[in-house]
């Protein structure tokens, strides 16, 4: 199979080159872009996820012999998580070899925090169909490097952490409140406002809720701090 100018590049940035590399394509395929002879990432998405998450597990397994079920869970789930997928996947610049019909391409689908998350997952499966377990193992633990390292700071997300530092002080958990939206349906801005019961307060905005109330509290607690 030919491959385009783009996906060369972005095996060069993957560091590894695909014997298959109609899997590498159909990785980077949204089902905006998907026809009958061209198939979309979102089965590879399902596998990838499950590769990632054996990795992820065996690599904390092997960092911290001691630690209990309980410690390893939230680092285990601040690894996987979307958003650290999708700031893998800005690493290496998958949007710019993102496959996405007009609709997506106009709303800013190449900058798309789900978007970018799931086509690494999909990555991932392709590399794992491709060139087996190993190869897949050691993309990921490459392209995750510090993260893996420096997991337990980022293991509790701010929320968690805030309503955490407002139970031990013997407050009720933190409010979340929309100030706002904005933008075109597609393509939304909001602002939250966290607020402590001790009348403490921050602001943030994002193009989500989750990620507008996940960066009011880190606002909050970077100020309690």
């Amino acid at each position: 199979m030919k491959i385009s100018a783009e996906l060369i590049a972005l095996q060069t940035r993957l560091g590894y080159k695909f014997s298959r590399p109609e899997l590498l394509r159909q990785s980077v395929t949204h089902s905006s872009m998907s026809s009958p002879g061209r198939n979309d990432n979102q089965r590879l998405e399902f596998l990838g996820d499950r590769v990632l998450g054996l990795v992820m597990s065996e690599a904390l397994l092997l960092q911290d012999q001691d630690a209990t079920e309980g410690v390893l869970a939230p680092r285990f789930n601040a690894l996987v998580r979307k958003e650290t997928c999708a700031d893998v996947a800005r690493q290496i610049d998958l949007g710019a070899a993102l496959k996405l019909g007009r609709s997506e391409q106009m709303s800013g689908g190449r900058r798309k925090l789900a978007l970018l998350g799931d086509a690494m997952e999909a990555v991932i499966a392709a590399v794992y169909i491709d060139g087996g377990f190993e190869a897949a193992k050691e993309l990921i633990l490459r392209l995750w490097g510090h993260r893996i390292e420096s997991v337990e700071t980022d293991a509790k997300d701010a929320k968690t952490a805030l309503q955490e530092w407002a139970q031990a002080r013997g407050l009720e958990p933190p409010k979340y409140e929309q100030i706002s939206r904005s933008g075109p349906d597609h393509a939304p801005v909001f602002t939250i406002e966290a607020r402590l019961a001790s009348g403490e307060t921050s602001q943030a905005t994002a193009g989500s809720k989750r990620q507008a109330e996940q960066a009011a509290a880190k606002a909050l607690l970077t100020s309690l701090n």
